[in-house]
């Protein structure tokens, strides 16, 4: 089968302040805001919700189709890339524009300053859908370039591919009636609670006219576990507990991985959300969206021991 991943690839670049915003802001002053910090350093990371996605697949011995874009400063996550066995062949390299660069600093209550550059993400992947037999094919759209994100559900949906839609963090740029379509095109929509909220506001659309829509919704809820709802009832699936949590970012993404993995093995969704579950569980551990590790041999120890064989 083949793995069709659409999204961002990114760098994440993390830097810690060792005080607190609130101190160096003039609560008067703030519609002529003029500040700087001094950063302890900076840790930069591979990121985006394609990149993510597609590493955790590999951990799973998966070998996915990564459809992004990436700029001339691409060496290290095409090498990161090639050392996880993932094809970059579908990484369209836009020789103009940087990478998409998160940059984020937290101080030391956790609050959080983020600037974003979408750099080679305003570019479309390009993919050549011609290379592919839709009838031995899964895609998941997630948050990338918007254009991309507009008409490959279309383009699945007429050629029979089983789709998840995960608008994410690109909700604020929907329209009504786009993002209405491309829900109604996929088979799977994804999303996370505040998510779900928004994408009701922008649809006008309540749960169960969604429904009427696509056949199933996934909503993630952190520590609450996830929520699977079908016309046919809901389905709660728990989380992990995690006693050495460390950071949620890129829980999300390989949650996405592990349900690709359990759907692409015919499993009930609810088994496959199970896999997510404990991909979830991994990530956290580690500071990074690619940093964590496990083994096939691992992930199924871990499996069984929460979800039962």
């Amino acid at each position: 089968m083949e793995i069709l991943v659409s999204g961002s690839i990114a760098y994440d670049r993390i830097m810690d302040f060792s005080g607190k915003f609130s101190e160096h802001i003039v609560i008067d002053k703030i519609d002529n805001l003029n500040v700087s910090f001094m950063v302890n350093g900076l840790k930069e990371n591979f990121g985006g919700t394609a990149g993510n996605i597609s590493y955790c697949l590999s951990l799973l011995g998966e070998k996915p189709r990564t459809l992004a874009t990436i700029g001339h400063d691409h060496h290290r996550y095409i090498q990161w890339f090639t050392q996880n066995q993932l094809s970059t062949e579908n990484i369209r390299i836009i020789e103009d524009e940087a990478t998409a660069s998160a940059y984020i600093t937290t101080d030391t209550s956790d609050n959080q300053i983020t600037v974003f550059n979408p750099g080679a993400m305003k570019y479309q992947s390009a993919f050549d859908f011609s290379q592919i037999d839709p009838s031995q094919s899964i895609a998941i759209v997630a948050p990338g370039n918007l254009a991309d994100m507009m008409e490959f559900p279309e383009i699945h949906q007429k050629q029979g591919i089983f789709t998840i839609f995960d608008p994410g963090q690109s909700l604020p740029a929907w329209q009504k009636a786009e993002l209405t379509e491309c829900i109604s095109q996929s088979n799977i929509l994804i999303s996370n609670n505040y998510e779900l909220a928004m994408i009701q506001e922008r649809t006008s659309l309540s749960v169960n006219e969604l429904l009427e829509k696509v056949e199933i919704i996934i909503t993630t809820k952190g520590e609450e576990g996830c929520e699977i709802q079908t016309k046919s009832g809901t389905n709660l699936i728990p989380a992990i507990y995690t006693d050495n949590a460390i950071d949620p970012t890129g829980a999300g993404d390989a949650f996405r991985g592990g349900l690709i993995k359990g759907l692409l093995n015919n499993l009930p969704v609810e088994r496959a959300a199970m896999m997510g579950t404990v991909c979830s569980h991994y990530v956290v551990q580690t500071l990074g969206t690619q940093e964590y590790r496990f083994t096939q041999q691992e992930f199924k120890e871990t499996l069984d021991q929460h979800f039962g064989s």
